[in-house]
């Protein structure tokens, strides 16, 4: 049984008649982690003739491509890392254009096609632009995968109605696949399609399965044969084995380490010096420790013994580290970077000094406005770092935020954390969404619904409006909602009271943040925490006086006019 991804593949590519090559590709198969996190890319990319430059534009996508998408963060999907790459060259291709004499004709720019493929886990990913195209052959049987951005003005005139470079803003295809082992993926650009029928290219695969590098020979030679008068390019993509793991050895791979016993004061630990326990609950021990090499007081976290036969929750527990080395902001908790060899199953996070935002609470029962908004901005730019890398944090309550001596708010504990990239990864285990506090764990949990950066937004505006009343904005009731009628029917009760000085416009930003449908809520954070320090436009629109109370003057002025234009009109008839 496979722990990995593996393929075969074969390439081959020819200028035909033309005097160059415009075509451009390559596939890259990551030998370690990013094999997992990242897959394995394919492109393939075509010039246009029309153009002198277009084989600068072909290498520089496909080159681009094939090593830009495997520097972008693993926290990411596979979709937002190569838009976000694509995006990018587009950008350079059509900026080169535009400073060159071809700026009043984009078809003689750096202009190209893409078709590109990324197998990750048991799902292609396929990105397409232009007229070059994707099939997927199983059971001898093409289908093709992608259109033709192709516009026809007559017979024997076209032209590419969509294509890299040719716009500032980039408008490309995306879809995913289910891949079984055996599939066949096969990218090719028009100087083959055009003359090689698909019953030839089955056959020629299948006949040379164990060299698909002279099965592509094959093809591009017989299209040649055919006369196809442009660039010929093909890829031939063969998924061998997928990766299939069982619970079992999943769960053999994540505890390759032994858990480590309760830890006592003045105990030495793996090169630790345990000061005193922090915290202890049936999921994990927290204690402070000093480092005896660099004398840094630091925190571990040590899994509970009594769960080590969870995969799912050992799964979690690792998470916790590798989320936070990829998060860099002074709001949310860092790790320490341990050099030594570790014995035992355990994380080491900087320690903070200073109190979690519940023991705040309980100290501060009626805190003011402005301390209220200077913790909650200061949590929203932890939330930020987390969705800028495809993270939602999925159980955001006070007992998770630290506020240190310096009132630096930290954002702490990420053993919820949905990671959007890691989530295209196929597992045996179970990943559960609802793994947050009820109070604080937004509405659309509950209806079984996948959390977003609204759902983290919905928490903090919770977290707010306790701080600012004490209270629940819907008391206990949200956790009993289970249908979207019944949330449809949860009662908002106003932050406003006599004995603390809140303003109108807070309790109405609240509200919205609140909404029990997450998209009735803020789209950003930003949004949000802005609204929280001066009055929205809508809110002053809202409640702005009449105009007899605002200007009576003019009020009265205006009554008369329109009198006098009824009078005036009665006469006339």
């Amino acid at each position: 049984m496979s722990n990995t991804l593996k393929i075969a593949t074969g390439q081959h590519s020819n200028k035909g008649r033309k005097e160059i090559n415009q075509d451009f590709h390559g596939v890259y198969i990551p030998e370690d982690h990013l094999l997992t996190s990242k897959g394995i890319a394919i492109a393939l990319s075509d010039g246009i003739s029309s153009s002198k430059v277009s084989q600068v534009a072909s290498e520089a996508t496909v080159r681009g491509f094939l090593m830009d998408y495997f520097c972008t963060s693993e926290a990411w999907s596979v979709k937002k890392s190569a838009q976000q790459v694509l995006s990018a060259t587009n950008s350079w291709l059509h900026s080169q254009s535009k400073r060159s004499e071809h700026r009043f004709d984009m078809n003689k720019g750096y202009v190209c096609t893409l078709s590109s493929l990324i197998l990750k886990s048991t799902t292609a990913h396929i990105f397409h632009i232009g007229d070059s195209r994707i099939y997927h052959l199983q059971d001898d049987e093409l289908e093709q995968l992608t259109d033709d951005h192709r516009q026809w003005t007559s017979r024997d005139d076209s032209y590419l109605s969509r294509a890299m470079g040719v716009k500032p803003q980039l408008e490309i295809d995306y879809q995913t696949l289910a891949v079984e082992q055996g599939d066949t993926f096969i990218l090719t650009t028009d100087g083959v399609y055009e003359f090689v029928d698909s019953s030839f290219i089955s056959h020629t695969i299948k006949e040379q399965h164990d060299d698909l590098d002279a099965a592509a020979k094959i093809i591009v030679d017989k299209a040649f044969e055919q006369g196809s008068d442009d660039n010929l390019t093909i890829q031939i993509v063969r998924v061998d084995e997928l990766p299939n793991q069982n619970a079992d050895e999943l769960y053999q791979q994540l505890t390759e380490l032994p858990f480590p016993p309760v830890l006592e004061a003045r105990e030495v630990f793996d090169g630790y010096k345990i000061i005193r326990s922090i915290h202890a609950s049936s999921r994990s021990h927290v204690y402070l420790a000093v480092d005896n090499e660099t004398g840094e007081q630091i925190v571990i976290k040590t899994p509970s013994i009594d769960l080590q036969g969870d995969p799912a929750y050992l799964e979690r527990f690792l998470m916790e580290e590798w989320i936070a080395r990829r998060i860099n902001s002074p709001y949310v908790l860092k790790p320490c970077m341990q050099a030594r060899k570790r014995n035992y199953l355990y994380i080491v996070m900087e320690f903070i000094e200073g109190q979690t935002l519940t023991q705040w609470m309980r100290d501060n029962p009626k805190p003011d406005m402005a301390t209220v908004r200077d913790i909650v901005e200061q949590t929203a730019k932890g939330l930020q770092a987390f969705h800028r890398l495809e993270m939602i944090h999925q159980d955001l309550r006070p007992e998770n935020i630290m506020i240190d001596n310096t009132g630096t708010v930290k954002i702490i504990d990420f053993g919820a954390t949905k990671v959007a990239g890691i989530n295209e990864i196929t597992t045996p285990l179970e990943r559960t969404e609802l793994l947050g506090t009820a109070q604080y764990t937004a509405p659309e949990y509950f209806l079984g619904e996948a959390g977003s950066s609204r759902s983290d937004l919905y928490s903090l505006a919770v977290i707010t409006y306790q701080m600012l009343t004490g209270q629940f904005p819907y008391g206990i009731q949200v956790a009993k909602t289970r249908t979207r009628s019944a949330q449809n029917k949860l009662n908002y009760q106003t932050a406003l009271h006599d004995d603390r000085e809140t303003p109108a416009w807070v309790d109405e930003t609240l509200k919205m943040a609140l909404h029990p449908n997450p998209y009735k809520r803020y789209t950003e954070l930003s949004e949000f925490t802005f609204d929280l320090r001066q009055p929205n436009k809508a809110f002053l629109s809202k409640t702005a006086p009449p105009l007899m109370e605002r200007n009576p003057v003019l009020f009265w002025k205006s009554v008369s006019f329109i009198l006098s234009v009824i009078i005036i009109i009665l006469l006339s008839q």
